[in-house]
């Protein structure tokens, strides 16, 4: 049974109130088939219909985008039986997803048999109790100054390239990490994922979606960055203020977390991490590793003397890999001089830092970072002096932990296939824009954001829904008076918000998985600062009718 389960049974069975609660609030699984078959309903209502489609140049790269005024009825295609086979087909579609959270649980479980990421914890706890000597540090709280800045650099990478499913390798570090500072698996989500998204919402250089949706506008790329980067600045510092309030509130009284129950999981592991966590001696094996990793890294060296990064439209050209790599052989010799945990916690955090150099450098996306984090497992496994079965059972192992997640991210995929194969997806696009024919110009703005927050829950890929709805709503912005710059910042913030609640996302399930946070529970505790936000992001989007912005 998984983990997560017998926390939520072992809640509901211990305590009568929890368990009214709970059972007022319907499983993942339940939520995730009663859209899909609302979805199939609607396929019998809506009249079918498409967009002609055409494949046009975007920056460098072909994409296929809607032709304007193409809208046509088409024969239709009710969804009935076809619900029944769209677990497969969300797996196909999402296969991606589920392969890199099975990889990545594996790989952090191996990891996580060598109690090197307990280690870490304990010894960051230790180090921050020291800080807390120094009365500046006391009055402003060590606690508060970490949350933030991993906020912040998660916000960041959000805007800057478009982290997203990247962030389900961190979300697995933090939480642990939230956890044993006293708060809950919801603060620790929300100093990743939510962080990452929203940076992604307030995006400064996204390629993904600021680079297609100017592309397909015809604006400079990655024009009005002064107005974007206040916009970007405005929401981390108000996300930073909600989760620093959220987790005052827990850290003072940990029962008033709807996940105090389930986070026992945590808790527990926290516990028996303190208890046994021991520094064990350099084994021969993580020598080995240590000389073996360094060659490698030298032999990259050489064959990438240097990495450019892209940063909008400026290139920087640095010697990333054999910077990092020098760097590597002296702290993973001072590592091995201390124990085989420090040595491979070592090994996570160049992980990491490879991660972010590919990503930027050289476009890597899941297939790399999931080869990256399946090396760090195999290495950290064999430097721990674990044997090939040994190893293969402790992957196993993790990827068992993920195979919840693993369903409902399949299970999510299916959502946007029955819509698909149903053809309503262009109509309701198409019915949504004509919306804004008699609006004057904010209200305009405003239907422009409200259809893009709309589509984002059906649709959640940012490049997908910049192909799909600017090639109508550009041109529509040239007719009603508003700039096509607001047009793509209505797109942008339409496209980023809703992404942290609805179900078809196949990264926020991953994300909910590995931190062990039912669907559920996450609607009923997000929903209010999603309102917020997408308030917010109508408020920020009138300066750009009201007054004249560089770039818009």
């Amino acid at each position: 049974m998984n983990k997560t389960n017998v926390c939520l049974n072992f809640a509901v069975n211990s305590n009568p109130k929890e368990r009214m609660k709970l059972n007022k609030i319907p499983h993942t699984y339940t939520i995730i088939s009663v859209v899909i078959l609302i979805c199939a309903v609607l396929s019998w209502i809506i009249p079918a219909g498409e967009y002609s489609r055409e494949v046009r140049a975007v920056n460098g790269t072909e994409r296929t985008v809607i032709v304007d005024n193409s809208f046509h009825a088409v024969d239709p295609a009710p969804q009935s039986w076809q619900v029944f086979g769209v677990l497969l087909e969300g797996f196909e579609k999402q296969a991606g997803i589920i392969a890199f959270l099975l990889i990545i649980g594996g790989a952090f479980q191996i990891m996580n048999s060598s109690r090197a990421i307990d280690t870490g914890i304990l010894s960051f706890l230790r180090s921050s109790r020291k800080v807390e000597k120094y009365r500046l540090f006391r009055m402003i709280g060590v606690n508060n100054v970490v949350i933030s800045l991993i906020i912040t650099l998660f916000s960041l990478f959000g805007a800057v390239f478009g982290m997203s499913e990247e962030t389900l390798a961190f979300v697995i570090i933090i939480v642990p990490l939230a956890i044993s500072m006293g708060y809950d698996s919801i603060t620790g989500l929300c100093m990743v994922y939510v962080a990452a998204h929203v940076g992604f919402s307030g995006a400064i250089l996204n390629p993904f979606t600021i680079g297609i949706a100017q592309g397909l506008s015809d604006l400079p790329l990655f024009s009005g960055f002064g107005y974007r980067l206040f916009c970007w600045a405005v929401l981390t510092s108000i996300l930073i203020v909600i989760v620093l309030r959220y987790a005052a509130k827990v850290k003072k009284n940990p029962r008033l977390s709807s996940m105090y129950e389930a986070d026992a999981y945590w808790r527990e592991k926290g516990e028996i991490a303190s208890e046994e966590v021991q520094e064990e001696k350099t084994t021969r094996s993580a020598w080995v590793v240590y000389l073996l990793l360094l060659l490698s890294l030298i032999g990259f060296s050489i064959y990438y003397p240097s990495t450019t990064f892209e940063v909008g439209e400026s290139a920087v050209s640095f010697p990333a890999v054999p910077v990092f790599t020098t760097l590597f052989a002296l702290t993973g010799w001072l590592g091995l001089h201390k124990s085989n945990q420090f040595f491979i916690l070592n090994l996570l955090g160049y992980t990491i830092v490879f991660l972010v150099v590919g990503v930027m450098g050289y476009g890597w996306y899941l297939m790399e970072i999931s080869a990256i984090f399946l090396a760090m497992g195999l290495l950290s496994g064999f430097a721990n002096n674990e044997g090939a079965d040994g190893i293969i059972s402790q992957f196993l192992t993790g990827a068992k932990d993920m195979l919840s997640a693993a369903l409902v991210v399949g299970l999510a995929g299916g959502i946007i296939q029955i819509l698909q194969d149903g053809r309503i997806i262009d109509p309701i696009l198409h019915s949504m824009a004509t919306l804004m024919g008699e609006a004057g110009k904010i209200a305009s703005l405003g239907v422009m954001y409200l259809i893009q927050t709309t589509i984002n829950i059906i649709i959640p890929s940012g490049s997908a829904k910049a192909a799909l709805t600017m090639p109508i709503m550009a041109p529509f912005s040239d007719v009603i008076g508003i700039s096509r710059q607001a047009t793509v910042l209505a797109f942008q913030f339409g496209d980023g918000f809703t992404n942290m609640i609805t179900p078809t996302s196949g990264v926020l399930m991953g994300a909910l998985g590995l931190a062990h946070i039912p669907y559920e529970i996450w609607v009923k505790w997000f929903f209010r600062i999603l309102i917020l936000f997408i308030l917010l992001g109508m408020l920020l989007l009138i300066p750009t009718v009201l007054i004249p912005l560089d770039g818009f």
